[in-house]
C-alpha cells in the first residue's frame, strides 16, 4: 500500500502492519495467525485507511486492537485487484508498475532465517506471510530473482528485503510467491 499511495501521491509513507495485526481479526484474517491479502484491503478500505507506522509501531506479536490510534487513518486506497495466479510474467508485469503484495511460505527455515544472496530451494507453499514485491533483477550468476520487502525490520535478511530466485520450474514461484499475488489501487 505505501507503493502505490507513493505513486499517486509522491509522499512515501510509513504504515502501520501492526494496524492490520491487531485489527484485521474478522473472518479468515487472524493477525498473526495469517490471513488474506485480499481480505486485508477490504479492511483498509472498509476502515477508511491505514495509520502511520509510527502512530502505531510494530510489535511482532497480536495484541488487541488500539481504536485511538486505528482511527487517525494518514492513507487509504480505493480498491484492488488480482494477478492471474501462478503466472509470474504476469506479475512481473504488475511489479514493473507499483509494488505488489504476495504470499508465501515465511515460517519455512530458509525463509524465515534468511541472511542474504538469491534465496533458492526449496521451501513450501503453505502461504502464511505477507510481503511485497518491489522488484526483480539478475545476479551476476545469470540467477533471474524478485526483490521483496519484508515487514521483520531492517535487522532481518538484506536491510529488511530478500532476493528469492524468480521463474523456477514450479509455476506455483518460490515459496509460493506467484499463488495469490494482488495489488491496491488509488
Amino acid at each position: 500500500m505505501e507503493g502505490i499511495v507513493k505513486l499517486s501521491t509522491g509522499k512515501l509513507i510509513s504504515l502501520s502492519e501492526q494496524e492490520l495485526v491487531d485489527c484485521d481479526v474478522d473472518g479468515l484474517d487472524q493477525g498473526c495467525e495469517g490471513g488474506l491479502m485480499d481480505n486485508a484491503f477490504e479492511f483498509i478500505i472498509d476502515n477508511g485507511g491505514l495509520t502511520t507506522e509510527g502512530n502505531y509501531p510494530y510489535t511482532g506479536t497480536d495484541d488487541s486492537c488500539n481504536s485511538n490510534k486505528e482511527s487517525n487513518a494518514a492513507a487509504s486506497i480505493k480498491g484492488y485487484e488480482d494477478v492471474p495466479a501462478n503466472d509470474e510474467a504476469s506479475l512481473q508485469k504488475a511489479v514493473a508498475a507499483q509494488p505488489v503484495s504476495v504470499a508465501v511460505d515465511g515460517g519455512d527455515n530458509l525463509f524465515r532465517f534468511y541472511k542474504g544472496g538469491v534465496l533458492s530451494g526449496d521451501c513450501g507453499t503453505e502461504l502464511d506471510h505477507g510481503i511485497a514485491a518491489v522488484g526483480y533483477g539478475i545476479a551476476g550468476d545469470g540467477t533471474k530473482y524478485w526483490v521483496m520487502k519484508n515487514s521483520w525490520g531492517a535487522s532481518w535478511g538484506e536491510n529488511g528485503f530478500i532476493r528469492m530466485e524468480r521463474d523456477v520450474a514450479d509455476e506455483q514461484g518460490l515459496c509460493g510467491l506467484a499463488m495469490q499475488p494482488s495489488y491496491p489501487t488509488a
